[in-house]
C-alpha cells in the first residue's frame, strides 16, 4: 500500500523538476512510510512512498521494466499475481522480484491497456511507456484505491493519491467549487464526479486514462461495470455452495502478506463473516479489534467479543468518547475535501488500535450493497411495490400532500416518521431513493444558504446525478438500480473514501475482501428473493454463514457503524453546535444563512428537532474550508 504523484505535460515535453513532484509525495508520506522514490524524465515525472507489505525489500518504486522501457508507480495489492506471473514467464517475460509490482509492467507490455481486466485486487496506478510516449493511468473496478488528477496553468497535468499531493503543487488553483458544497450538504461527501476545489478530477472507479504527449486531455474510459440485468438460476442449495466457494476464495487471497495481518470485528454479520472464514483458513489466533461508545444504544462490543470467543482470537477493544472531538482536525486533514459520515471517527480510532499490531487489517466492508443489507433498500423493494399498484397521476398528489402537511417526527419511533416514506412514494423510485440515501432533503438545504449561494448554485440539483445513474443502471427492478446506484456511487465516494483516509492516515493496510469483484458479479445476479426475503436483506449471504455464526448475530436487528453525534451536541458538544452560526470560514464565504443556522442548533440542543447530522456537516464543512483556504 502506497501513495504516488507524478507530473506529464501534455503539450510541450518541458523539464520536470524532482523536487516539486518530491514535495508532492511528502504530503502523502503517511501512506508510505517505508520507502520513496522519483523519476523524471522529458515531460514526465513519477513519485511514490512505498507501504512495504510484499517483497519488503525487492521491490522499490518508481520500478522499470525489464527492458527499462517502461516506469510504474503504483498503489495497492495484486491478489493473483502469483498465476499472471506464471502466465506471464510462459509468454517469455523476465522477473527480478517477487512482488506485484513488476507482474503489472509485464502485463501492461504484454495486453496494453486490456492488462487492467487481468488484474484482481485493489489499485491505481500510472506507467509511462517511453517508446509510447504515453502515461497509462488505472483505478480498480470498485474505486478502493483514489487518484486525483488536475490539468494546470503550464500545459502540465498533475496526479496524486490524495488530494494533499496536489495541494503541494504550486500552480493547483484553490477554488471552491459551490456545486460541490451542495453535494456535500446532500450526501455527506464529494462525490467522485465532483471535487472540492474546480478544475481538479478523481478518476472514476473501474475506469483508465491514457494521456499523450501533444494531445489533448482526453476523457476517461470504463473497463469494467456491474451488471443487474442477468438473473442466475438454479436451486438456493446450489447458489449458497457458490456463493461460499467465493467467500473462501476472496478471504485467502487477501490473506498474503509478508507482515501482520489481522481483522476489523464489529461483532455485525460482515466482519463476523470474515473473521469466521479467515479462522478456518489460518494456523494461529486471528487478530481482532473492535471500537465502542460511550453511549450504550450505539455500542456493539459485546457482540464483538461474542464473535471473538467463537473463534479464538487475540480480540482489543477501545472506546470512542467526546473527548476524541479534540482530534477532529487531524481527522479533517485526512480527508481534504469535506466529509461528514460521523463513523469516521470510530473508524481512524479502530485502524489507530489495528495498527498497533498489525501492518494489515482485513473488513466486511461492501456486503450491504452487494447483498442489499440497508434498510433503505430493503425499504425501496417495498415502496416499488406500492408504486406498481398505484399511477404516478395518483400517487404524486396523495401521498406528496400527506408528507408535506405530516410533522417531521425526529423524536418519535422509526415506524412513526412517516414524512421520508411518504415524499418517496410521491415521487419516482430513483427520485424516492436518492431522498432516502441523503442526508439533507432539497427544501431544508434551500433554507440554509444565503442568496448569493443560490445565484451560484441556479438550478443545479445534486440528487441529479444520482437519479440518472439509478435510470440508465443495467438493471431489471427498483431494488436493482438501487444497488447499483449504492455500489457505484455511494460505494466509492463515502465508504472507501473512509477506510482508504483514515487506515493511510496511521500506514494501515486494508482489505476488503467482500468487494472481490468476482463475488460482486455474483451478487449482482442473484434473484430479488435470494437477497430479500419477508423484509430480510442478505438472506442467501446469512443462509450461507449459518454453519459459522449464531442466530443471533445473523439475525439481530442492523445497528451499523452509527457514532452518537446528536447526544454528544446536546451535552459535551453543545456549544460547539451553538458557535457553528459564527463559524470563521462558513462566514467567510458568504453563502450561509447565519440566522437560520443558529435557530437550527438551539432546536436541537433543546431536543425539539435532530439536527445532529447536519451540525456535524457544517462543523466538519467549516474546518476543512479553514485548512484549505488558510
Amino acid at each position: 500500500m502506497c501513495g504516488i504523484a507524478g507530473i506529464f505535460h501534455l503539450s510541450t515535453p518541458k523539464p520536470v523538476d524532482p523536487a516539486r513532484v518530491e514535495r508532492m509525495c511528502d504530503a502523502l508520506a503517511h501512506r508510505g512510510p517505508d520507502g520513496a522514490g522519483v523519476w523524471t524524465a522529458p515531460g514526465v515525472g513519477l513519485g511514490h512512498r512505498r507501504l512495504s507489505i510484499i517483497d519488503i525489500a525487492g521491490s522499490p518504486q518508481p520500478m522499470a521494466s525489464s527492458d527499462q522501457a517502461a516506469m510504474l508507480v503504483f498503489n495497492g495489492e495484486i491478489y493473483n499475481f502469483r498465476e499472471l506471473r506464471d502466465e506471464l514467464k510462459g509468454a517469455g517475460a523476465e522477473f527480478h522480484t517477487d512482488g506485484d509490482s513488476e507482474v503489472i509492467l509485464a502485463a501492461w507490455q504484454r495486453w496494453g491497456p486490456a492488462c487492467v481486466s487481468r488484474l484482481h485486487g485493489m489499485f491505481a496506478f500510472a506507467i509511462y511507456d517511453q517508446r509510447e510516449r504515453t502515461l497509462f493511468m488505472a483505478r480498480d473496478r470498485l474505486g478502493v484505491k483514489p487518484l486525483f488528477y488536475a490539468p494546470l496553468s503550464d500545459g502540465s497535468l498533475a496526479f496524486a493519491s490524495e488530494l494533499k499531493g496536489l495541494l503541494a503543487h504550486p500552480l493547483l488553483r484553490r477554488e471552491i467549487d459551490p456545486l460541490a458544497v451542495e453535494d456535500y450538504l446532500t450526501w455527506g461527501y464529494v462525490p467522485d464526479h465532483r471535487s472540492i476545489l474546480q478544475g481538479v478530477h478523481k478518476l472514476p472507479a473501474g475506469h483508465t486514462l491514457l494521456l499523450r504527449h501533444d494531445a489533448p486531455l482526453p476523457a476517461p474510459s470504463q473497463y469494467w461495470d456491474v451488471s443487474f440485468a442477468e438473473r442466475r438460476k438454479g436451486r438456493a442449495a446450489d447458489l449458497e455452495a457458490e456463493l461460499l466457494h467465493l467467500l473462501r476464495q476472496a478471504v485467502t487471497s487477501r490473506m498474503v502478506s509478508d507482515v501482520p495481518l489481522g481483522a476489523f470485528l464489529s461483532g455485525g454479520v460482515d466482519s463476523s463473516s470474515v473473521v469466521a472464514l479467515m479462522a478456518e483458513a489460518s494456523r494461529d489466533p486471528v487478530k481482532t479489534c473492535s471500537i465502542g461508545f460511550d453511549v450504550a444504544a450505539a455500542d456493539e462490543t459485546s457482540y464483538a467479543e461474542q464473535v471473538a470467543r467463537r473463534f479464538a482470537t487475540e480480540h482489543r477493544a477501545l472506546q470512542v468518547s467526546p473527548d476524541d472531538f479534540a482530534h477532529l482536525d487531524a481527522l479533517v486533514g485526512m480527508f481534504d475535501e469535506p466529509f461528514a459520515d460521523a463513523s469516521a471517527l470510530p473508524t481512524w480510532r479502530v485502524c489507530q488500535l489495528a495498527r498497533e499490531t498489525v501492518t494489515v487489517a482485513l473488513s466486511g466492508d461492501g456486503a450491504d450493497e452487494a447483498f442489499a443489507g440497508y434498510r433503505r433498500q430493503v425499504f425501496q423493494h417495498g415502496e416499488d411495490r406500492v408504486r406498481s399498484l398505484l399511477p404516478q397521476a395518483l400517487r404524486g398528489p396523495v401521498f406528496g400532500a400527506l408528507g408535506a402537511i405530516y410533522p417531521k417526527a425526529d423524536w418519535a419511533p422509526q415506524p412513526l416518521r412517516a414524512k421520508t416514506t411518504l415524499l418517496s412514494l410521491a415521487g419516482t423510485s430513483e427520485a424516492g431513493y436518492a431522498r432516502a440515501v441523503s442526508i439533507l432533503p432539497p427544501e431544508l438545504r434551500q433554507t440554509l444558504y444565503s442568496p448569493e449561494f443560490l445565484r451560484l448554485r441556479g438550478d443545479y440539483r445534486a440528487e441529479q446525478a444520482f437519479e440518472d445513474m439509478m435510470r440508465q443502471a443495467p438493471a431489471r427492478s427498483g431494488l436493482d438500480r438501487a444497488q447499483y446506484a449504492d455500489l457505484k456511487f455511494w460505494l466509492p465516494g463515502d465508504i472507501l473514501t473512509k477506510v482508504d483516509r483514515t487506515s493511510m492516515a496511521v500506514s494501515l493496510e486494508a482489505r476488503e475482501p467482500l468487494l472481490d469483484h468476482r463475488l460482486i458479479e455474483f451478487a449482482a445476479s442473484l434473484p430479488e428473493g435470494l437477497r430479500v426475503r419477508r423484509g430480510e436483506g442478505k438472506w442467501l449471504l446469512k443462509k450461507t454463514m449459518q454453519r459459522y455464526l449464531p442466530q443471533d448475530i445473523l439475525y439481530r436487528p442492523k445497528q451499523g457503524f452509527v457514532t452518537p453525534i446528536s447526544q454528544w451536541f446536546r451535552g459535551p458538544l453543545a456549544e460547539t453546535a451553538r458557535s457553528i452560526a459564527s463559524s470563521d470560514a462558513l462566514v467567510r464565504t458568504g453563502w450561509f444563512d447565519g440566522q437560520r443556522l443558529a435557530s437550527m442548533a438551539d432546536a436541537h440542543i433543546a431536543g425539539r428537532s435532530d439536527h445532529g447530522r447536519m451540525l456535524w456537516q457544517l462543523v466538519m464543512l467549516d474546518k476543512c474550508l479553514g485548512q484549505i483556504l488558510g
